[in-house]
């Protein structure tokens, strides 16, 4: 299936392109994934720390991480019997503040909807 951008087809380098970069949005698309992106901003963690922190089992986090990997965003490092992650890319946090900037924006607009002169 081609797509068309401006009545033209796209072509496959472009299509290659969007495609790569969907893959890296659809990994952060998760709430618990943003949340173990968010901490391991912070510090590197070993699964079990995480596991602990989301509160689900160890095999989810691991299925969030593996998609986390595969996107390029974090990094392991097995330890022992212990897997260490890390975040890979912290220009990934630069997109968060980007869509906290688009969230506090829509708020607004909507906030004006509610009360005209709030954004006055």
């Amino acid at each position: 299936m081609a797509n068309q951008q401006n009545g033209k087809m796209m072509d496959p380098i472009a299509q290659a392109k969007f495609e790569a970069r969907a893959k890296i949005i659809k990994a952060l698309a998760h709430p618990t994934r943003l949340f173990l992106v968010d901490e391991l901003s912070r510090q590197e963690r070993c699964v079990n720390e995480l596991t602990e922190k989301v509160g689900v089992d160890m095999s989810t986090i691991s299925r969030h991480l593996a998609l986390l990997k595969d996107a390029g965003i974090v990094k392991d490092e097995k330890r022992g019997s212990q897997v260490y992650y890390s975040l890979k890319m912290r220009c990934v946090l630069s997109f968060f503040g980007c869509v906290e900037t688009v969230m506090k924006s829509v708020a607004e607009e909507n906030l004006s909807l509610i009360e005209p002169n709030a954004r006055k």
